[in-house]
């Protein structure tokens, strides 16, 4: 056989094997993937759920789980339930893969101190620097306690909760009165009438005005119809 013939031959030969050789690795390669693929399985989410639920979870999916021995304190995650896990949920993972947990102990609970006959900033600097929060404050009106003081708190001193709800006396409510319209009339008579009634009336000047006698109320502060209390302050402006 010519030597040309036989390095051609031989040269088929070996393009053969090199392309068997090529789909052998080429299908291989699919094979493995696949085979990974089928083993890899995503992760569910575990956080609010039970340890119980949890494991029966990731049992279903070949995924075997982990508890951490130290429980941590969170606020919104009720206490047994997982508030934590490692790898996160949604990601893939191969089975047999451990997954890691936290186990939450629940909000943190700190002792109730005394507040009953504290002001509500005495009270709530207290209980800003143990760590509690106001749950809620409730306001009444009442000349039975001092103004401003709480008379009640829930839960009571001593107990362990991370809230507090405060009831507080405002004092008693002071009493008020209708300004009346006393534009035209005599300004002095109208000042003593108003102070004999405990309020504060000033004349603060005087202005001409022709046509009016002089000593007539031409102006007033607060205007007639306005609520006003005995601590207020009420200003007339005459004529002269």
């Amino acid at each position: 056989m010519p030597l040309g013939t036989r390095v051609w031959s031989l040269g088929k030969l070996f393009l053969l094997a090199g392309l068997l050789l090529a789909t052998f690795l080429v299908f291989f390669g699919l094979s493995m993937r696949a085979a990974l693929q089928t083993r890899e399985v995503k992760v569910p989410a575990l956080v609010g759920r039970s340890v119980g639920e949890a494991t029966q979870a990731l049992n279903d999916l070949g995924l075997p789980m982990r508890v951490d021995e130290n429980r941590r304190a969170d606020e919104k995650v009720p206490s047994g339930s997982i508030m934590q896990q490692d790898p996160s949920p949604g990601l893939p993972a191969r089975r047999g893969r451990t997954v890691r947990v936290w186990v939450s102990s629940g909000p943190r609970a700190t002792t109730i101190p005394q507040l009953v006959g504290q002001t509500e900033r005495t009270a709530q600097i207290r209980l800003q620097q143990d760590g509690l929060e106001v749950g809620s404050i409730s306001e009444f009106r009442s000349p039975d306690y001092p103004a401003d003081v709480i008379v009640s708190q829930d839960p009571p001193p001593t107990s362990r909760a991370p809230k507090v709800a405060l009831l507080i006396n405002r004092g008693e409510a002071a009493a008020s009165f209708v300004m009346p319209d006393v534009i035209g009339m005599e300004g002095e008579r109208v000042a003593q009438a108003l102070r004999m009634r405990g309020f504060r009336v000033a004349i603060v000047g005087s202005q001409p005005y022709p046509g009016v006698p002089a000593g007539t109320v031409v102006r007033q502060q607060p205007s007639g119809g306005f609520q006003v209390a005995p601590a207020d302050s009420i200003s007339l402006e005459v004529s002269r």
